[in-house]
Formats: C-alpha cells, sequence, structure tokens
C-alpha cells in the first residue's frame, strides 16, 4: 500500500475551486502534508503572500509547476522563454521547493521540425543549469503522453528525458518527473525506470479513463481506471525513491465540479486504497 504520510497535492486538482488562500488552508486541515502550486496561481495570490500562507499552515512544496516551453520560431522569443524559465526557478526557490517541473514545449507554430524543437529543449535546458544550481533547485524533465507531441511536449517518452539528462552530465541539477497518465503504456517502462535511478524528482498520480472524454482535461481519479498503479510505484521505489507522491487531476467534467473538500477526501482515501 502506499504511504500516506508521503500523499501531497498537485493545486491543479481544485484549481477551478478555490485559489491559494483557500487550498492551502485547507489542505493543512485535512492533514496533507505537502502541495504543488502552479505559477499561474502564485502570480495570482502572489509570491511573498504564498510565501506565508505556506509557511503559516506548516506545509512543504513538492515541486512548483512550471517551467519549460522552450522551442519557439523566432530567436528572441526563445531568449524570452528561457529568461521566463529563470524566473520560475527563482520562484521555485522562495518557495522552498526542491524541483521545478519543466513541461518541455511542442512544436513551433507552422513547424514540422520535430528533431529541431526537441534540439530547443536541450538547449534551454542547458543554459538555465547554473541558475539552478545557484538556486538549489532541480530540474525534473516531465515527459507528455505523445498525444500532446504537437502542443505541449516534443519529449513524450522517459527514454528521450534521460538521454537529455545524459547529455548534460551527472553533475547537472537535472532529473525527471514520472507522471503515471504519461507514461502507463510505455512498454519500455519498467527499464527505462532502472536507468533513471536516483534522478527520479517526483512521482505524479492520477488515472486513465476510458472513454477519455478530452485530452487534456478528463484524468481519472486513482482506481477509476485502467492504470496499475501500485505496480509502477513498486517499479519506481525499487529505485529508493521516497520522495512525494503527488495527486494531480486535470478534470473539468467531473472533478473540477465537486467541493474541494470533497475532492480532497477522496485523493486521501484512493491514494491509500489504490495506490
Amino acid at each position: 500500500m502506499a504511504d500516506t504520510a508521503r500523499l501531497a497535492i498537485n493545486l491543479a486538482t481544485i484549481r477551478e475551486q478555490c485559489g491559494l488562500a483557500e487550498a492551502i488552508p485547507l489542505c493543512a486541515r485535512m492533514g496533507i502534508r505537502a502541495v504543488a502550486p502552479w505559477r499561474d496561481q502564485i502570480a495570482a495570490t502572489g509570491l511573498r503572500e504564498t510565501r506565508r500562507l505556506l509557511r503559516d499552515w506548516g506545509l512543504e512544496v513538492s515541486s512548483v509547476c512550471r517551467g519549460g516551453m522552450f522551442p519557439a520560431a523566432e530567436r528572441t522569443e526563445r531568449r524570452q522563454r528561457i529568461d521566463d524559465n529563470r524566473r520560475a526557478i527563482e520562484e521555485a526557490a522562495t518557495l522552498g521547493a526542491p524541483c521545478l517541473v519543466l513541461v518541455c514545449g511542442g512544436l513551433p507554430p507552422g513547424s514540422k521540425d520535430l528533431e529541431g524543437a526537441r534540439h530547443m529543449v536541450e538547449d534551454g535546458i542547458a543554459e538555465i543549469l547554473e541558475d539552478a544550481a545557484s538556486a538549489g533547485v532541480r530540474l525534473g524533465i516531465e515527459p507528455l503522453h505523445p498525444m500532446y507531441t504537437a502542443d505541449r511536449s516534443v519529449i513524450v517518452t522517459l527514454a528521450q528525458a534521460l538521454d537529455i539528462c545524459d547529455g548534460l552530465g551527472s553533475r547537472a541539477p537535472v532529473g525527471v518527473v514520472l507522471d503515471v497518465y504519461h507514461l502507463w503504456w510505455d512498454p519500455d517502462l519498467p527499464r527505462q525506470i532502472e536507468r533513471a535511478g536516483s534522478r527520479i524528482l517526483g512521482f505524479h498520480l492520477c488515472d486513465w479513463l476510458v472513454p477519455t472524454r478530452d485530452l487534456l482535461l478528463d484524468r481519472g481519479m486513482m482506481g477509476d481506471g485502467v492504470i496499475d498503479i501500485p505496480r509502477i510505484r513498486g517499479l519506481v521505489e525499487a529505485q529508493d525513491y521516497r520522495g512525494w507522491q503527488e495527486v494531480e487531476i486535470f478534470s473539468a467534467r467531473d472533478w473540477w465540479r465537486r467541493p474541494p473538500e470533497e475532492v480532497l477526501r477522496i485523493c486521501i482515501e484512493r491514494h491509500a486504497r489504490h495506490c
């Protein structure tokens, strides 16, 4: 069974019901020990106020979402995106987050150059390594499901993410974030998790519904879909991963329509039963 003391809530899970000023106290009152805020939520609340709320309610930050989105058609825009990643690193450091999650970015508009976009991702991460090292923040490359290749991430397998890590060197402050929603289908997943080893910086939980009604906004609660979460968790923990198990659910038709207290209660119950 999952270790419920390691349950964290990615605050996208209740983002439509409440902002950070409500979500942070609510999580704390329900016994959740760590949360992962998104940058737009931090901006809406204010970085200083977000830090105060976390401190006052005694919550840790499992990660900050998100950096990345490196590919762009023009050099000026690529530079702007790298600069934004530097700001994201500063925000993560201010909140005491050990990891900034990188959603690497899709093809630039009008482009069909997949390999070129992947090179932009590699180059972009390389440019911010020194900033991350100075801030004490590790960069977690999160491969997304292949259905997001065109618009969200040209890095779609754990093997590709690890290839980037290998190319940056063993001393680089970079690793991988494993989300079961994106990786459950991969027949090479066991071997790649073993390859990842100590470079696993985060582990995200939800489920894959059948049918899936929306490719982005119809993730399932753990236990409602087809992912063998305990098996994947076992593979991850065999690599001595003892970090947070972070529930991250985008659900426009279901969970975002429910009271946040109900959503969190069921997250806690399902994490104990199905993870």
